[in-house]
Parts: structure tokens; C-alpha cells; sequence
């Protein structure tokens, strides 16, 4: 059975495909203990190897988060709460498999509530506490249970799925106990960490574990970071917060990887330097403005930076850049390496997508970029990501071949000249110039970059090329000079793509 990554939002649902026995719903009350303020000198009196001192201080500020959806049924009464082609439809079917999430028992004549349980934290003692987008999102009704088993309501302060982050106010008429952020920054993998939440509906549990990897990308989101832990995370889990040795939130339990729902050691977490300044923003204006530039980008690997001769395989080369775009506007061009943004030294395209999303957008800011063998800064206006911006992805492509009118037995390649047939066989613009690749030998560097036939070749090591001539006789160059590599820009359907092709060496 594969592995398959879910973002707990569904925690413990009313439904016994989650739990093992009804029994444990909705009977989940922590022992009651009175408030505590959190002191990191305290949480450091940890004695004779127990974690109790931090639990103490910390479990009082971890609640337990209800939501209530309400949804319409359909006149047969026989669909999901959530149907086909909702938002939440895909997560149900990951969640549940084919049949998408389970039904509740109706309220109604036309209607059906569907409750889901996670967890958070409160970080000031009026009551403001965070969790996880996804712990609220569709929500009608928002319940907190406190530590000490007081229910009372909460209202949505705001919420970003971006960085998969919410902020409530929690209803209460008397201060609350709360977590103090920490500096994930500083944890390392091998560190100790404790997590807090509700798995399952059972009640506030803790587990400890250690850090086992940072800066993990999940595919769930643009932004991801995530630090990953070995402490036991289950379903409920998601919003609690990870706590360090010295009882600051280091994270927030949001997603687990897991083959059957539970608990197999590999649990990741929203890094506190991360969440805090989103948090900030979300509690203030209640949403987040996220910047963006426009482009698409890839990382820049050993063969690409020596294709181009950079010293290190550091920064995000440019694939494509966004027409009308902030990006565009700045003068940034395909095939330039991104190196620097306002003045941080960029390493990977992560990295960059980061650090322009937490700008807030209208701001001013300098690119530094490695163009044609040197380092050039550019003054962009960053631009407002008011929608889910995706790269566009490589469509698919006929298998058909064309006669090659130039070899490549360096890279495995045979080209030949975009004529109108090939233009019309691949869809192409009229405008449309390069090499497009006519057959492709299987056991060469071509192939095992995942060159193939239809691929149209744009450029050779950031050098337009106008026809397969050009493309093979750049491609011989970079031989020649004793580059190890060449990187080619591949267009295939609507995308472009960069692609370092070793050399064949004998």
C-alpha cells in the first residue's frame, strides 16, 4: 500500500472510520489543572530525565478545537455531505478512498452537519490562540474545550491557506494561560521535542521525540518548511503546537505521512519563525497580502552551475517569466540565476519563494542575478499573489518522430528545424524557432535527463538558437570548451524547462 500525506483537517469525525470504538467520542476531558504561566526557567527544571516540568507550564495553554460544517444533502439523500468538485472533495477521497467523506446523521429534511476536532495554542492571554487553516476552514461554528474542561466559543480572527495558518479569539472572561513563541531557527535534527494536541478525540496527550530532518517540501503548499519529527502525531493533532526543551512553540503539528491514518513516526510541523510574523499579520489585518514576481524557477543543480560556469549550485535559475509581471517589468530574462533578494543571499527556489511572499507587496526591493558570466542587480516592485499562482506544467506531447537533420551523439540527441508540420503536429505558436528534437537514443545522457522526442530545444547554455544547425553546433562548443555539462531550455506544451545533459565522455 502506498504512502500517502495528509493534512489531518478531519482529525476524529463523528464516524467510526477513525476511531476504534465510539466509545472514546465525545468523552475527551483533560484533567483539570489550574492555569499556569509559562516560564522557560521552569520548563528548563526538567529532573531525572522527566519532560513533566514543561508539560505542566505548557497544557494549559493547549486546547482542544470543534468545528461544525453545515451542508446541504441532495433530494436522493444518498451523496456526500461535501459533493464532487467541492473543495474539499479530493481531501475526502484521500482521506477516506473513492467514497469520499462519510455521512453524518441528518438534522434536517435537507440538511447534514459534519464535525471535525483539532488543536491549538494560545499565545495571548485575552484569549487569541492559533491552529491550522485547514483545523477551521468551512466552518459555521467554532467551540474551544480548555484545559480544565471549560467549553466556550471562538470566532475566526483570520486565516491564510498559503502557509496553512489560523488565528481564533477564544471567548473567556478571565485571563488565559499562554505559550510563549521560540527560535526554530536554532533546533537541529537529533534535538528533543515535545507535541501537544487532542489525537482522535481522546483528550490532550503529549509525546516526545526528536527532531529527524528541517526544511522538508511536502508538495502541500508554496511555502513549505516544514520541520519533520519522530514524536507520535496523529489525526487531531493538527494546530497543537511543538514545543522545544525549554517550553517555547518551536512549531505547529500540521500534516503526517502515513500509510494507514496513524502514527508511523513521521509527523511534520510549521516552523515558529515562520508561522510567528503570518500570525502577527493575520491578527492585525485579519488576511495576508502575499508578494510574488511573476516567474517560474528551478533549482540550479551541480551540471547547470557548471554549464554556466558558477562556482557554487546555488540560487533559482529562471524558466519562464510571467508576461506584464513585476518580474518582466524588472527586466529579469529566462535563463537568469537569481542569487540575491533584498539582500539576502538566496539558496535554493524555496528559499525565494519564501522570502518574496512575506513581502508585502508595492515594497521595493533589489534582484541579484547571474547573467552572461556576471552578477547584476535589478530594482523590483514586488507584485500582490491574490490567487493560487501555479507553474504552469509540461502538458503532454505526441509520441511522433521527425526526420533529424542534425546528430547529437554526445547527448544522445537527433534535431532537426521547426518546419510549419512540426508546428502543427506540436501545437506551436507560428513564431515558434529552436530545434525540435526528432529521436532521442535511449541509453544516453539525453534520455536520462528526460529529454523526448517533441521536446523543442529554445536555447544552449542561455544562448538562443533559431533552428537544429544552431542547437548542434552550440552544443559541440560547450563540448569543446570542457564543460561537463550543457544546459539546454526545453519547450514542451506550455512550459519551459531547464535541463543540465551531461556529456557522453568515452
Amino acid at each position: 500500500m502506498s504512502s500517502i500525506l495528509r493534512r489531518h483537517r478531519v482529525a476524529a469525525l463523528l464516524s467510526a472510520a477513525l476511531i476504534a470504538t465510539p466509545l472514546l467520542w465525545p468523552m475527551f476531558r483533560a484533567d483539570a489543572h489550574a492555569p499556569l504561566p509559562v516560564s522557560p526557567v521552569a520548563a528548563l527544571a526538567v529532573q531525572g530525565g522527566s519532560f513533566a516540568p514543561i508539560v505542566s507550564a505548557a497544557k494549559p495553554a493547549v486546547v482542544t478545537i470543534m468545528t461544525k460544517m453545515k451542508v446541504q444533502s441532495s433530494d436522493e439523500g444518498n451523496m456526500p455531505p461535501l459533493g464532487q468538485g467541492s473543495p474539499f472533495d479530493e481531501y475526502f477521497r484521500q482521506f477516506f478512498g473513492e467514497q469520499g467523506m462519510p455521512r453524518m446523521p441528518q438534522r434536517g429534511p435537507k440538511s447534514e452537519r459534519a464535525e471535525a476536532i483539532g488543536s491549538g495554542f494560545i499565545i495571548d492571554s485575552s484569549g487569541i490562540a492559533v491552529t491550522n487553516n485547514h483545523v477551521i476552514d468551512g466552518a459555521s461554528e467554532i467551540k474551544v474545550i480548555l484545559d480544565d474542561g471549560t467549553e466556550t466559543t471562538a470566532k475566526l480572527l483570520g486565516r491564510d491557506a498559503k502557509s496553512d495558518l489560523a488565528v481564533i479569539k477564544i471567548k473567556s472572561d478571565k485571563p488565559l494561560p499562554t505559550l510563549k513563541w521560540g527560535d526554530s531557527d536554532k533546533i537541529m535534527p537529533g534535538d528533543q521535542v515535545l507535541a501537544i494536541g487532542n489525537p482522535f478525540g481522546i483528550g490532550t496527550t503529549v509525546t516526545a521525540g526528536i527532531v529527524s530532518a528541517r526544511g522538508r517540501d511536502l508538495h502541500s503548499g508554496p511555502y513549505d518548511d516544514f520541520i519533520q519529527v519522530d514524536a507520535a502525531i496523529n489525526h487531531g493533532n493538527s494546530g497543537g503546537p511543538l514545543l522545544g526543551i525549554d517550553g517555547t512553540v518551536v512549531g505547529i503539528n500540521s500534516a503526517i505521512y502515513s500509510p494507514n491514518g496513524g502514527n508511523v513516526g513521521v509527523g511534520f510541523a510549521i516552523p515558529s519563525d515562520q508561522a510567528a510574523p503570518v500570525v502577527a499579520k493575520l491578527i492585525k489585518s485579519g488576511s495576508i497580502e502575499h508578494g510574488f514576481i511573476g516567474v517560474q524557477i528551478q533549482p540550479v543543480t551541480p551540471d547547470v552551475a557548471n554549464a554556466i560556469g558558477l562556482a557554487k549550485a546555488a540560487g533559482a535559475i529562471v524558466a519562464h517569466v510571467g508576461e506584464g509581471s513585476p518580474a518582466a517589468e524588472a527586466g529579469l530574462k529566462t535563463g537568469d540565476i537569481i542569487t540575491g533578494f533584498a539582500g539576502h543571499e538566496i539558496k535554493n527556489p524555496r528559499e525565494l519563494s519564501r522570502m518574496v511572499a512575506d513581502v508585502t507587496p508595492g515594497t521595493k526591493e533589489d534582484l541579484t542575478v547571474w547573467r552572461n558570466g556576471k552578477s547584476e542587480n535589478l530594482p523590483i516592485t514586488v507584485g500582490n499573489n491574490d490567487t493560487d499562482q501555479k507553474p504552469v506544467l509540461a502538458e503532454e506531447t505526441p509520441n511522433q518522430s521527425f526526420d533529424g537533420g542534425f546528430n547529437v551523439p554526445s547527448l544522445g540527441l537527433g534535431l532537426g528545424d521547426v518546419t510549419s508540420d512540426v508546428r502543427q503536429a506540436l501545437n506551436l505558436s507560428a513564431n515558434e524557432k529552436g530545434a525540435v528534437v526528432a529521436n532521442v537514443d535511449p541509453n544516453k545522457s539525453g534520455a536520462e535527463q528526460g529529454i523526448r522526442e517533441g521536446d523543442v530545444i529554445v536555447s544552449v547554455n542561455q544562448v538562443p538558437v533559431k533552428n537544429a544547425k544552431e542547437a548542434s553546433r552550440a552544443v559541440a562548443d560547450a563540448a569543446k570548451s570542457g564543460k561537463k555539462s550543457v544546459l539546454l531550455l526545453i519547450q514542451r506544451g506550455e512550459a519551459q524547462t531547464f535541463v543540465a545533459v551531461p556529456f557522453a565522455h568515452a
